[in-house]
């Protein structure tokens, strides 16, 4: 691990986004809560959220964040058509919430997958990136 001891605590914050590409028919299914594992939504934007928590566990060099907020949001686009996820994580510490982000979105992402890849199984998880982070040394990065 990178030794961040000498830097500054300062507000960091992070947006990653990712989406679920699939048929009309699976969407459908999601979106009028007809998915025999039930909520795919809330368990997907549920799952994202303890994986941003546990991102020191899973990623080795990692550092362990006291997160103060993430948020997940899961929106169903026809045009895709599919799911839209993006992932907001907060703290205030010596380093940033990139990968906590980066977590979210895309445990969010394998959830929806995993409870409906009984109808399909041809999904695409797709454009998982970071679009903001700001604080820190480094300043705001942001996509345009």
């Amino acid at each position: 691990m990178v030794d961040v001891s000498d830097k500054p605590v300062t507000d960091r914050l992070a947006v990653a986004e990712g989406v679920v590409r699939m048929t009309a028919e699976t969407l459908a299914l999601i979106t009028e809560g007809r998915a025999k594992k039930g909520d795919v939504l809330s368990v997907a934007r549920l799952a994202g959220i303890m994986a941003a928590k546990k991102t020191a566990d899973l990623i080795p060099l990692c550092h362990p964040l006291p997160i103060t907020k993430v948020a997940l949001e899961l929106t169903p686009d026809a045009d895709l058509p599919g799911i839209r996820i993006a992932a907001t994580v907060k703290t205030s510490g010596q380093t940033g919430v990139e990968m906590e982000a980066l977590t979210a979105v895309s445990v969010a992402a394998l959830t929806v997958y995993d409870m409906v890849k009984a109808v399909e199984k041809s999904m695409v998880i797709d454009g998982i990136r970071l679009v903001l982070k700001d604080g820190g040394k480094s300043g705001r990065y942001e996509v345009k």
